[in-house]
């Protein structure tokens, strides 16, 4: 009786097996043509991170300037928050200097001092969330040029893209990070 159930369950695995491997050959086969359909069709080419460096001894561009050595827009929402992760926790130092393009909601940063919150913001935010919306990152802008809350800025929760140069700063003996002499777009 044993060695009837081994000889079945060694049939079963094998089965399964093959089963696996018909549906690969099929599906390869879809792949090579959507392949030669990407690469025919292909107009942008986004460029890898090593791509993106600033070579060493140039000034950093300017935001008006036009280009955007990081463009977070053109990436999909799983790959955009993974991306804005590694540039505030994972490897900051790689993106310094760098002008940064994104999309995401507008919020402000507000203290609370003994429980009370205070009336000014202290800083304005563009929050990037992940695919499933279970995870938010907020990159936070200063605005060049001289504006003032609200009268200047979006309404709370409104979608914007921004522009600004990726620079670190100083605050309470922390290192943060946010995009500076940034612009809506």
């Amino acid at each position: 009786m044993k060695q009837l159930f081994c000889l079945l369950l060694a049939v079963c695995m094998m089965a399964s097996l093959c089963a696996c491997g018909k549906g690969r050959e099929k599906d390869a086969g879809n792949d090579t043509l959507s392949s030669d359909e990407e690469s025919s069709a292909s107009a942008e080419i986004i460029p890898t991170p090593n791509e993106q460096e600033t070579p060493e001894g140039s000034e950093p561009s300017q935001p008006s300037a036009g280009k955007v050595d990081v463009d977070l827009t053109v990436l999909s929402s799983t790959m955009v928050y993974s991306e804005v992760y590694n540039m505030l926790y994972n490897d900051p130092a790689h993106y310094l200097g760098k002008t940064v393009k994104a999309r995401g909601e507008f919020s402000i940063y507000q203290l609370v001092t003994d429980g009370v919150l205070q009336p000014d913001p202290v800083s304005y935010a563009c929050i990037i969330s992940d695919a499933a919306a279970c995870c938010a990152e907020g990159m936070e802008f200063v605005l060049e040029g001289d504006y003032t809350y609200p009268d200047d800025y979006p309404e709370l929760g409104t979608e914007i893209t921004v522009i600004g140069e990726f620079q670190s700063y100083e605050e309470n003996g922390m290192t943060w990070y946010h995009l500076v002499n940034a612009r809506l777009a």
